[in-house]
């Protein structure tokens, strides 16, 4: 148990003076380093040893004076010697040093003047023996004090990461699986971040299995059984001649420890390395990686990868600061000036309930439990102050820690479908929970420890969406009627419909057996019905909220109209804050990019609202207040776009491409088609381009054998067409679609829908990255292929409305995405885009001139392909000032001042949908 800080300094004092007139040499440092480490209640023989021999870099041999491996290197010499030249030969000691024996501080001293070098940081600080007194936080990691700085790529994560799964791969390869396997890493684990935050004794665990088991590995199950017992025993019932070594070990409880497993066994390459694994410094891993990292220790492919598995405490904060944590910390800074107000606050997060549904390893649990507590903190130092305590005589004043902190884990709880990510988060909560009382011992002064745990997270191993939320809840016994969760949060899993397993799909139909069309939902869509369905029964008094990262489908495409309309019609959500799509990237090689939404709602309205904007999905946010927030997560009234079969305006429609469905048979390279004509001249005329999304923006060339207007005799002098007809007949008749099979015309495509008159031609998918989708005029004779729409009859004014900006914010907020690319569709899409209403002859004829400058400007690089044309980084300067001047062009045919950003074009073209489609569109008037 670690001292107090008061205690520490009290020591520093007395060795001070015990040790002011010392003159002798090295026959008493010793004893010096001894008295030392006693200050800080640290028994030197457990962490240090003298006299290190070790090659220097010269190849000649030295002594370290001190080594506390992987910590500390202490050189030290007679009073009055040059500390500079000390601190030389320190360093000159460390290619002698294996890398885990590496120190992260050095400290050379003379008895009376001491020198520590923090090479993790490169600073470095000078005092002297009178002066330790003042300076003993320097030392706060050999006390057990050190502040930790967590990395999400740290390489102690990895290294972890790596032994572990060592450790897991040797005890499956003998055959010790399954569910105790899991849990007896999970119990590990424990212990091994526990030797190294103060829960047990610093070193005990290494200590005991170093100097107690035997090197062959052969009885070490045996004696780490012995452990998880004494951890699982109170001391009164302990045996009274329990081995000393093993009774140090403290009583945990927890349920942790409670179930009795089956025996392991260990080989001495599993000794090493569980040793090794004893010798990093666990308690540099956050919680909030905890368990990201040991889903990873069961996927070996994942343990050099570990960001692919790990959900960022910025990403966490994105959600939880809007759901709770800002308003909170508004409320403190309200009221911090009084000591009945700030009780009340006190009292007020005390009793918060928190769930998160899908709760994995429980990182956002972890994060949000970890900023409570840190509210927590500020609230208890502030009452402090209100009470006559100055803040820089906290720590001198005898606090009982217990009575002050009242926020506990047992107010957090989660749902997990995994057993083994259900077990980390538990653990992982009381870790956290541990790591918080340090920092309250830190703040004020006493040791404040909870063992053996009293409580834990409610963490429930099921199907979240087979499970009624409610039934996780017991009433405290204070609590008064129906207890409820204040906030539901979370990642549920995004699964696209196509992906979903059956299990899945039955879930999903489990859940939205109101919604008509549920099959085509992304899997997440059942967590915000569940969490409605809760919100409708439990919030009566219109204090709970609900914050969900989600992926950005359920805010585009169809998606949209089918299952906000239900929400917000059945359960009267309102939207209070939501982030828009952002990449949700963990920096970690090889790590596929999410794009994600996170969106904040409830079944009341707040007077203001939050949007996160972001200028590119890889920027900051910045935010912006809102009177509305719709389903599109744009400022604006809730408005539903369902797939049409025809234009809300009156403007040509929008066709399908032709589908071949022929196995590559009809198209031809132009290779291909050289040398079929050369063997079949005959065939010329059904010989036409083929335009796909592919050969369109890449300008490249394709053909297809187009027999749509062949006649039966042309085609039976034709034998290679009929040799590539009967290629495709075998192909559709072997095929697994009934529908596939029983089509009987083998001459045509599979689907045709080719214009008879010149078109626009729209790829059905385009990158992210162009700020306009290219479309392109061409004639009846060229074919389109099924990865492309046409819109025939198309003029130059609806070419230029169609490629301006003004389209394009349309299609960001309302298409659906495949990754972050657009996935342009005619009924979601084009069907429901607000033409300008009503341009007069100048508006269009302005609209004309610029598309047809776009086209003049496009002609001028005859070799360059579109998606050169097009890409951000290539685009030349006249195509950009061309689309500048259409773009000005449009906005100006919808209203006499052009937009300043996207953000007011989308406001502007949902009012104008919601004019439209609600039957108030006011026609031309007819001039006389």
């Amino acid at each position: 148990m670690p001292l107090s800080w008061n205690e520490i300094k009290t020591r520093a004092a007395a060795f001070s003076k015990e040790w002011e007139d010392e003159t002798s040499e090295d026959a008493e440092a010793k004893s010096f380093w001894d008295d030392f480490f006693n200050v800080f209640g640290i028994n030197r023989r457990r962490v240090a040893s003298f006299e290190k021999l070790v090659n220097k870099l010269d190849d000649r041999q030295g002594f370290i004076d001190l080594l506390w491996k992987g910590v500390i290197l202490i050189e030290h010499k007679s009073r009055g010697k040059d500390l500079n030249k000390a601190y030389q030969q320190a360093k000159d000691y460390f290619p002698g040093l294996k890398e885990k024996e590496l120190p992260r501080y050095i400290l050379v001293c003379d008895f009376e003047k001491f020198r520590l070098y923090d090479l993790e940081n490169s600073t470095q600080h000078d005092f002297t023996l009178s002066q330790l007194k003042d300076n003993v936080g320097l030392f706060g990691f050999i006390a057990g004090y050190e502040k930790k700085t967590y990395k999400e790529q740290d390489p102690v994560n990895i290294e972890a990461a790596e032994l572990m799964g060592k450790l897991h791969d040797k005890l499956k390869a003998i055959g010790y699986t399954g569910h105790e396997l899991e849990l007896y890493l999970v119990r590990l684990v424990f212990c091994l971040f526990s030797d190294d935050s103060n829960i047990f004794e610093k070193g005990i665990l290494y200590d005991y299995i170093d100097q107690r088991t035997a090197e062959d590995g052969s009885d070490l199950a045996m004696h780490i059984d012995s452990i998880f017992n004494v951890l699982n025993t109170p001391p009164e019932k302990r045996l009274k001649t329990l081995d000393e070594q093993l009774a140090a070990f403290p009583y945990v409880n927890g349920k942790l420890f409670e179930e009795r497993l089956l025996p392991a066994a260990f080989d001495s390459e599993m000794r090493r390395t569980l040793l090794d694994c004893c010798l990093l410094d666990w308690g540099k891993i956050s919680p909030a990686i905890f368990g990201s990292l040991f889903q990873s220790v069961m996927d070996e492919k994942a343990r050099r990868n570990l960001g692919a598995h790990y959900t960022s405490e910025k990403n966490i904060l994105k959600l939880i600061k809007p759901l709770f944590l800002d308003e909170l910390w508004a409320e403190f800074n309200k009221v911090q000036s009084s000591k009945v107000q700030l009780q009340k606050l006190h009292d007020k997060i005390s009793t918060l309930r928190f769930l998160d549904p899908a709760c994995g390893c429980g990182n956002f649990l972890i994060v949000a439990y970890r900023e409570l507590r840190l509210l927590e903190i500020e609230i208890i130092k502030r009452l402090l102050k209100l009470s006559g305590i100055r803040e820089e005589v906290l720590k001198e004043a005898k606090m009982d820690a217990a009575y002050l902190v009242k926020c506990n884990v047992d107010q957090f709880y989660g749902i997990e479908y995994e057993e083994f990510p259900a077990q980390i988060a538990r653990t992982a909560m009381w870790l956290t929970d541990h790591q918080m009382n340090m920092q309250v011992t830190e703040t004020f002064g006493e040791y404040f420890v909870r063992l053996p745990l009293q409580k834990a997270a409610t963490i429930v191993h099921g199907n979240a969406l087979r499970i009624d939320w409610q039934t996780l809840i017991e009433p405290m016994p204070w609590e008064k009627g129906e207890t409820k969760f204040d906030f539901i949060l979370g990642n549920p899993p995004f699964i696209g419909h196509h992906l979903q397993t059956e299990a899945q799909k039955s879930d999903l139909h489990f859940v939205l057996n109101e919604i008509q069309a549920a099959g085509v939902m992304d899997y997440v869509s059942a967590w915000y019905c569940k969490a409605s369905e809760y919100l409708e029964k439990y919030n009566i008094n219109q204090t709970i909220k609900v914050g969900f990262v989600s992926t950005n489908s359920i805010t585009q495409g169809e998606q949209v109209g089918i299952l906000w309309f239900y929400l917000i019609n059945k359960y009267k959500l309102k939207i209070h804050f939501a982030h828009r799509t952002f990449k949700w990237s963990n920096e970690a090689k090889g790590v596929a990019a999410v794009y994600c939404v996170i969106i904040g709602f409830s079944n009341f309205d707040i007077p203001i609202k939050k949007l996160f904007e972001y200028e590119t999905v890889n920027s900051e946010p910045h935010v912006v207040e809102a009177r509305n927030i719709n389903c599109y997560l744009v400022d604006a009234k809730n408005i539903f776009i369902s797939n049409r079969t025809n234009p809300i305006c009156p403007v040509p429609s929008m066709m399908y491409g032709s589908k071949p469905t022929d196995n590559g048979n009809f198209l031809l390279t132009d290779n291909e088609k050289i040398e079929f004509l050369h063997k079949e001249p005959g065939s010329k005329k059904f010989i036409k381009p083929f335009i796909s999304a592919k050969e369109f923006l890449n300008n490249e060339r394709r053909w297809v054998i187009w027999l749509v207007d062949a006649k039966p005799e042309e085609i039976r002098t034709l034998p290679e067409v009929l040799k590539r007809v009967e290629a495709v007949r075998v192909f559709r008749e072997s095929s697994v679609a009934a529908s596939t099979r029983n089509y009987k015309y083998h001459t045509l495509f599979r689907q045709v829908t080719q214009p008879k008159s010149d078109y626009v031609l729209v790829p059905r998918h385009s990158s992210e990255n162009r700020a306009y989708i290219p479309f392109g005029f061409f004639d009846k004779e060229s074919i389109v292929a099924d990865s492309c729409n046409s819109i025939p009859n198309a003029t130059l004014f609806h070419f230029g409305i169609l490629t301006s900006l003004m389209h394009m914010a349309w299609i960001k907020y309302t298409c659906g995405r495949i990754k972050s690319d657009f996935r342009y569709s005619k009924d979601i899409v084009y069907n429901n885009f607000p033409w300008p209403e009503n341009p007069g002859d100048k508006q269009k004829e302005a609209v004309e001139k610029a598309a047809q400058a776009v086209l003049d400007a496009r002609a001028q690089f005859p070799n360059s392909s579109l998606a050169d044309l097009y890409d951000p980084n290539t685009m030349p300067p006249a195509l950009v000032k061309a689309h500048q001047q259409l773009d000005k062009a449009v906005d100006l045919s919808y209203r006499p001042q052009p937009f300043i950003n996207e953000t007011k074009r989308i406001e502007f073209l949902f009012e104008l949908y919601d004019k439209y489609t609600a039957g108030l569109f006011v026609k031309e008037k007819k001039k006389k």
